[in-house]
């Protein structure tokens, strides 16, 4: 049976942490969902590790839904939650139902995510009102990149931790089921987390929240270079891959691969002199 958000507030009730990881294909979801991952999030941080984009401005609904479809094809047991992507959601409640259903119906996700606080209250409201469940985001929005001057901390204020709070507060009053909340202090997560009966789930905010959400590209290192502070690589995956490639590549050029082994035979029977193939030598 799939995990359902019913399940996370009971995880938090009980004290039970629990984990999530963005997933953008088939593959990768058969694999988490067989490690029992709960939840699986196809964010729009697809824009930046699997399209190539410098933010997640540039993704749509369309892409969010091709690669939820996929994520949900792979994943039986999970919590699939879809990311509303930038001006899905803000322009108007009605338009932000619209295109929350979409995900549903088109994408097959259980629930949505959209980013934002007190300001889009009434839009998770109306969005859960008609059956949808809705996962907030608060702290360092990345939709907002350009009004927030980059990727960076938020929340290190007693002002702006008060907002937080009242963020979160509405959110949770509007119908949110959790709540991500990105890139702040510690202290901050704690104080949110605490003041909030439904489940908190941190990136970027310390082990103080309810649960853990990374970008699967992060755990893994497939992209090389640096990873981001708040990220841990468990596994050097891109260094494996791209030795496998390299070897693949010898392989060929030197004939070792493929061999009989890898190679199909003919049945036994088939007389290729029966052919009569004539080469024409020009």
């Amino acid at each position: 049976m799939r995990v359902s958000i019913q399940d996370l507030k009971a995880y938090k009730a009980r004290g039970e942490r629990f984990s999530m990881l963005t997933a953008y294909d088939y593959a990768t979801a058969c694999i988490l969902d067989a490690a029992g991952i709960p939840v699986l999030l196809v964010g729009d941080s697809l824009g930046m590790v699997a399209l190539g984009h410098e933010t997640t401005l540039p993704v749509t609904l369309d892409d969010i839904i091709h690669h939820c479809q996929a994520v949900v094809r792979g994943a039986r047991n999970a919590l699939i939650v879809a990311d509303l992507p930038f001006l899905t959601y803000q322009v108007s409640p009605e338009e932000a139902l619209r295109n929350a259903g979409r995900l549903i119906q088109e994408g097959g996700a259980q629930t949505v995510k959209l980013e934002g606080g007190r300001e889009l209250a009434n839009t998770v409201e109306r969005i859960v009102t008609a059956g949808i469940p809705v996962m907030g985001h608060l702290g360092l929005t990345p939709q907002s990149v350009n009004q927030l001057g980059g990727f960076r901390v938020q929340a290190k204020t007693v002002e702006t931790i008060r907002e937080l709070v009242s963020d979160a507060h509405a959110l949770e009053a509007a119908g949110a089921y959790a709540l991500v909340l990105e890139c702040i202090p510690t202290a901050a997560a704690k104080i949110v987390t605490d003041s909030v009966s439904i489940p908190t789930i941190g990136i970027g905010a310390g082990p103080e929240c309810d649960a853990q959400v990374q970008i699967i590209t992060d755990l893994l290192h497939l992209i090389p270079g640096r990873i981001p502070k708040h990220a841990r690589a468990y596994m050097e995956v891109g260094d494996l891959i791209r030795q496998a490639v390299e070897q693949y590549d010898a392989d060929v050029r030197g004939g070792i691969f493929p061999t009989e082994k890898e190679s199909f035979a003919l049945p036994k029977g088939v007389d290729l002199e029966a052919l009569n193939v004539t080469l024409d030598e020009g």
